[in-house]
């Protein structure tokens, strides 16, 4: 850490990046989802049964995930059925296969018994592929070469002004209060 973010305890992590991907992507679902739009799966019976979830937990993350930006949907129609819709990934979500592919590669180094089950490799080289960090010049950097100041550039969202209330409590046109019983809390 460099510069003001080298004491650790004189700043927060709000409006972390990763904070934010994990929002979005921070599931055990949303990833394989996102996995098997690599892999070329498009329709939602093939996301469903591929991850092994529910057609109501596919929907929910194929929904979240399209809301996201990751996804889209491109309509299809198989002869004599209905209209359908399946799942494309887009440039945001395309962004991710390094993410994904990281992960795999170390799940191959320290989860598997020493033998990774898929290779990645280059289509039509047929070399293997993997991720790394690299610096702009192309150059391999490890952990204990990167640094990490602020950006210049950057600065944090304004806080959104507090709501006003255009009514007051008890005018004749405000909402209606709805007051739980003791114990029925969701």
């Amino acid at each position: 850490m460099e510069g003001a973010l080298a004491d650790l305890g004189a700043w927060k992590t709000d409006h972390c990046s990763l904070t934010k991907a994990l929002e979005v992507v921070g599931t055990r679902s949303a990833l394989l989802i996102l996995r098997e739009a690599f892999y070329g799966t498009t329709r939602f019976s093939g996301f469903a049964s591929r991850i092994g979830v529910t057609d109501r937990a596919a929907a929910h993350q194929l929904r979240h995930l399209t809301g996201a930006g990751l996804l889209a949907k491109r309509p299809y129609r198989e002869d004599g059925g209905r209209t359908r819709d399946e799942y494309v990934l887009t440039d945001m979500g395309r962004d991710l296969f390094p993410v994904i592919v990281a992960l795999m590669q170390w799940g191959d180094k320290y989860l598997q018994d020493g033998t990774a089950p898929l290779h990645y490799l280059d289509h039509e080289t047929g070399v293997p592929v993997h991720v790394e960090v690299r610096s702009e010049s192309g150059d391999a950097v490890e952990l204990e070469q990167v640094g990490v100041r602020k950006n210049p550039a950057w600065s944090a969202p304004k806080a959104p002004n507090a709501p006003t209330t255009p009514n007051p409590p008890n005018a004749p046109n405000a909402p209606k209060t709805v007051r739980e019983r003791p114990g029925t809390a969701s």
